[in-house]
């Protein structure tokens, strides 16, 4: 790590500027103790361009016009992918068991809409969707799933639909067997799952991208605000909230807690689960 600092010239100053430009874009903040980590994850991305030093790349980031590709390879290159199948499962049958037919019975003629706003490879959105129709919902209901993620990269695998062994850490065995087929090593998931979702590149920061899918009754939004600063999670928390209709059921991991940071939800439990739901 030493060298690569030395290489491309990683200056207090420059680090302060290219981890804020991060930050404002991206939402992603790295304090002064992941330093070299920052380092270590952009230096290829740095020595593939050609570019001497981290502030010459900072300056290509922040002024380029053609520099949205490389934005798209930064994220990639930043984003954390840990996710497996049936993960913190007690939200998802909260929204199976508890939400799904609340809804139904009040709007029976339209759709729920169900938004996985930060999905990495996609085990999350397939997860719901395997919960859901397990239940029978889609049988018997409209129901729209999308699922998104800041990183091309991994909506890219999320459309292939090939997982490792690691995703499956937690899925009973009789799912797999149901929804899955072994190829080449991986795992395939089965074509009419995979096509009850739709699969977009959202930076959650950019209201633009972001608002397409923000009016969901449903967001899911796990396990990507311990990355954020506090103020990316209140702009993204108020985007949410004007965007969603009351009551909107918000979701976020267990380690994450909104409570200093909105007024505009407020902290329920549902079917054992806790649930951020919008006030009307």
């Amino acid at each position: 790590m030493g060298s690569n600092t030395g290489i491309l010239g990683l200056s207090e100053g420059a680090y302060a500027l290219l981890r804020d430009l991060i930050h404002e874009r991206a939402g992603l903040f790295y304090e002064n103790g992941k330093r070299d980590l920052l380092i270590d994850k952009l230096s290829p991305l740095v020595i593939e361009r050609g570019f001497d030093s981290f502030l010459d790349y900072y300056y290509y980031l922040k002024y380029d016009a053609g520099a949205g590709d490389e934005w798209s390879r930064l994220l990639n290159a930043l984003s954390v992918q840990e996710t497996y199948f049936w993960r913190e499962m007690d939200q998802v049958r909260a929204l199976v068991d508890v939400i799904a037919p609340e809804y139904y019975s009040t709007l029976r003629a339209q759709p729920l809409r169900i938004w996985s706003a930060a999905c990495a490879t996609g085990e999350e959105p397939l997860t719901i969707a395997m919960a859901l129709n397990e239940a029978g919902w889609f049988s018997r209901a409209t129901i729209e799933i999308s699922a998104s993620d800041a990183s091309p990269g991994a909506i890219e695998k999320a459309r292939r639909g090939l997982y490792r062994e690691r995703s499956f850490r937690s899925l009973p065995v009789d799912l797999r067997k149901k929804y899955f087929t072994e190829e080449g090593g991986l795992w395939r998931v089965s074509p009419e799952l995979h096509s009850r979702i739709r699969w977009a590149t959202v930076n959650l920061l950019s209201e633009a991208e972001a608002a397409r899918f923000a009016a969901a009754p449903v967001i899911f939004c796990r396990n990507v605000f311990i990355y954020f600063s506090e103020s990316a999670i209140r702009k993204v928390v108020r985007m949410f909230a004007e965007q969603m209709p009351a009551p909107g059921h918000l979701f976020v991991a267990a380690s994450e807690s909104l409570l200093r940071l909105t007024t505009s939800f407020e902290l329920k439990e549902i079917n054992g689960a806790f649930v951020y739901v919008k006030r009307d």
